[in-house]
């Protein structure tokens, strides 16, 4: 927990260096990271909105993940997060923005898409990346991981910013 709030303290710092928001679109943390962000004083300064989109109607009214992608590839996939992303960039109009779908556990899991894998989506402007995890522990700690990669993931970010403006 420690951890989590001093990563989540210093995206604020870092975001508010850039005159930034961030937005997040989550599904298996079921807004883990934006309660973490808002866990620090002052976020409202640099937090603009989470979007707890836990089912694919969701995914696809709040943040305009194309119905035609779970069928597909599934939730749980590089397209569904980057498509998240976006979506949740477009709504609140946050420069950055991180999307996560993931099987949590227990159950869920497949020989494809096994208990602990997650996929995590950064957006920067108009850039987007996806990055693929895999995850292991119980639900807690696949939820608490998938938080920490997620801040970590946007600090990288941040600090990268920092730097091309320097």
């Amino acid at each position: 927990m420690k951890e989590i709030t001093q990563l989540a303290a210093e995206l604020g710092r870092r975001l508010q260096v850039l005159n930034a928001h961030v937005t997040t679109a989550e599904s298996c943390t079921g807004g883990g990271i934006a309660e973490a962000i808002t866990r620090i004083p002052g976020s409202s300064a640099w937090f603009e909105a989470g979007y707890v989109t836990y089912s694919n109607r969701q995914k696809t009214r709040q943040l305009n993940v194309p119905e035609t992608l779970f069928p597909k590839v599934g939730a749980v996939s590089q397209e569904v997060v980057e498509a998240m992303v976006r979506g949740a960039q477009e709504k609140s109009l946050a420069r950055f923005a991180v999307a996560v779908s993931g099987v949590a556990g227990p159950d869920g899991g497949s020989r494809d898409k096994p208990v602990g894998t997650v996929w995590l989506a950064f957006g920067v402007g108009e850039d987007v990346t996806a990055e693929l995890e895999h995850f292991t522990g119980n639900r807690d700690e696949v939820r608490r991981q998938t938080v920490k990669a997620a801040l970590e993931g946007l600090l990288r970010r941040a600090a990268a910013e920092i730097e091309n403006q320097g």
